[in-house]
């Protein structure tokens, strides 16, 4: 995974819930394909129309608030989607999306236009707008979470350290 992305923005506003992100009626199914061709659809019908690999979400407070559903994150990185970029997460989404690979930055000043230009450093917590000219600073991610999503996911960073699956069944005592 890189670290340095650059991509567009598709700009959205606060309290997007993971319905809006993929509707529930699309949430049973294990295809991804599916999952992405469907992501923000009730929200920005046009969104895949326009949505290029690499490019980023951007939003205001609480992205990814209401359920647990780990399809949003996964719909999303499916689409295409680089890094999303939120004023605020709904703390499950932000998990869910480093477990999945998905990068997630909360950058509370951050100004943009659907279709503005971004680069954004990862390891170093660097958002800039290059249509803007703006730049800002979102916290940087500990070691841990930036191999989690070096590695593609939770699960791809256990079975690379040799912790998973895990080597007694769940619930047994030595």
């Amino acid at each position: 995974m890189d670290t340095v992305l650059c991509g567009s923005a598709h700009v959205y506003g606060d309290d997007i819930d993971t319905d809006r992100i993929i509707p529930g009626k699309y949430t049973k199914t294990l295809d991804l394909q599916s999952l992405a061709d469907h992501v923000l659809e009730d929200l920005d019908p046009e969104f895949r129309l326009r949505m290029r690999p690499g490019d980023m979400i951007i939003a205001g407070d609480n992205f990814g608030c209401g359920s647990s559903r780990e399809q949003a994150p996964l719909a999303l990185k499916t689409a295409g989607v680089s890094v999303v970029i939120a004023r605020y997460f709904a703390r499950i989404f932000y998990r869910n999306a480093i477990n999945v690979g998905l990068p997630a930055l909360e950058v509370p000043d951050l100004r943009a236009e659907t279709g503005d230009e971004f680069t954004v450093d990862l390891a170093q917590g660097v958002v800039r707008n290059t249509t803007q000219g703006t730049e800002h600073q979102a916290d940087r991610m500990p070691e841990v979470m930036m191999a989690i999503l070096h590695s593609g996911g939770l699960v791809a960073y256990l079975r690379a350290h040799g912790t998973y699956p895990p080597t007694e069944p769940i619930g047994t005592t030595p």
